[in-house]
């Protein structure tokens, strides 16, 4: 059963009210940034500002990373290894985590307040209709698989989630478990990039690949695992 968000249908209204006001705001926002600054959607563009924000370079980049996942236009994974080019392997994994983390509790908090008509607006149909609920079904261990998954946009999942009994800290734990190895690896790919160890760099990146196919491939299998 889903777990009720709404205490009366007026409650219901307002949020639908305030849903409407937001979405329409995010598509003007939207499609004058790809009318204007197509170069957002660019992780060399990205690269280059950040090197010139200087000092204040690693807020900056967290913050892109944060919106990653609210926004979602470019993987994070991208970003990950952009932010290994730049501070290197630790810390560019380091800056892109605390981004997702930022960016999943936001999404997170967004959803438990506003509820399912936000999930619904944010949320492909086949993706609500396939994990619905599936917090409650198959547990942590199930979000867990979920998060091992970088072709499962991040924030899909943490609106999924929002409208579960599931805690924030307990999101957030598995954020940073399920994300991390696909990131680290990524921040590290851009850290031999930028030392031109382009064979190093590629076999990385040929190592991401190959895990996350054989991840995805047998995703359904892993999921039942978790029931």
């Amino acid at each position: 059963m889903i777990q009720r968000v709404f205490a009366s249908r007026e409650d219901r209204n307002a949020a639908l009210a305030r849903l409407l006001a937001l979405s329409l705001v995010l598509l003007v926002a939207t499609l004058a940034l790809t009318a204007f600054v197509p170069s957002l959607t660019d992780p060399t563009w990205i690269r280059e500002v950040v090197v010139a924000a200087g000092p204040f370079a690693p807020a900056l980049f967290i913050g892109i990373q944060t919106a990653q996942v609210i926004l979602a236009p470019i993987p994070g994974q991208a970003l990950a290894a952009v932010g290994g080019y730049l501070f290197g392997g630790i810390a560019g994994t380091a800056y892109s985590m605390l981004g997702v983390l930022f960016g999943s509790a936001v999404v997170f908090l967004v959803a438990r307040r506003i509820g399912r008509p936000f999930v619904e607006r944010v949320v492909a149909d086949d993706v609500l209709n396939r994990f619905d609920d599936f917090a409650r079904r198959q547990g942590v261990t199930g979000l867990l698989i979920l998060f091992l998954l970088p072709t499962f946009p991040d924030d899909a999942l943490c609106a999924i989630v929002g409208l579960s009994p599931v805690r924030l800290r307990t999101l957030l734990a598995l954020v940073a478990v399920g994300r991390l190895p696909t990131f680290a690896l990524a921040a590290v790919a851009g850290e031999q990039a930028a030392s031109t160890d382009y064979v190093t760099a590629a076999g990385l990146v040929a190592a991401a690949l190959v895990a996350t196919g054989v991840v995805y491939v047998y995703r359904d299998e892993l999921a039942a695992l978790a029931g």
